[in-house]
């Protein structure tokens, strides 16, 4: 199936955090805490896919206070924090949604996120994905992880389902 096909069965949006949400960059200070960044258009992409009626969780190989802390600014409801086997993540999602797992789309990086990728109807990666993640992408961002891949996949979800418009026009009033 085409990925724009995909794309317009897709009700929930499930995604990786390190390398996905942010650069993959661990910050650690003196104290030997972890900071990591995180986009403010990805931020906001998120937003906009929810306005429009997605879903969007999020599955992570670590457990992190501050990734707890933006997903929960965010509003996102669906968070594994913790889980390197993904796959009993997303079908909780989508049972908890009543959703098929062809009606998901996944979006990662690395060898973590075979599972999740290998049964969602849209398989998606980001630019700076690993080789093998790549080949099983159905749709690859132009921008690398933690820099606007998450809205750049929100916002090709929203307009193969012809909602992207109704959602800048909500914003250009």
């Amino acid at each position: 199936m085409r990925a724009e096909d995909a794309a317009r069965r897709v009700k929930v949006l499930v995604l990786d955090v390190d390398g996905v949400l942010t650069d993959g960059g661990l910050y650690y200070t003196a104290e030997g805490l972890a900071m990591k960044r995180f986009n403010v258009q990805d931020g906001l992409g998120i937003k906009l896919a929810q306005a429009a009626g997605l879903t969007v969780g999020v599955i992570t190989g670590l457990d992190s206070p501050c990734v707890a802390r933006r997903v929960h600014e965010l509003g996102i409801r669906h968070y594994f924090p913790g889980f390197r086997d993904k796959g009993d993540s997303l079908r909780a999602i989508a049972e908890a949604e009543g959703v098929g797992l062809e009606e998901m789309a996944f979006l990662g990086d690395d060898w973590v996120d075979v599972k999740p990728l290998a049964v969602v109807g849209l398989p998606m990666a980001v630019a700076n994905a690993q080789p093998e993640i790549l080949e099983m992408a159905a749709w690859v961002s132009t921008r690398p992880g933690g820099h606007g891949a998450v809205r750049e996949a929100i916002r090709f979800i929203l307009h193969c389902q012809g909602r992207l418009e109704a959602q800048w026009a909500a914003w250009n009033e």
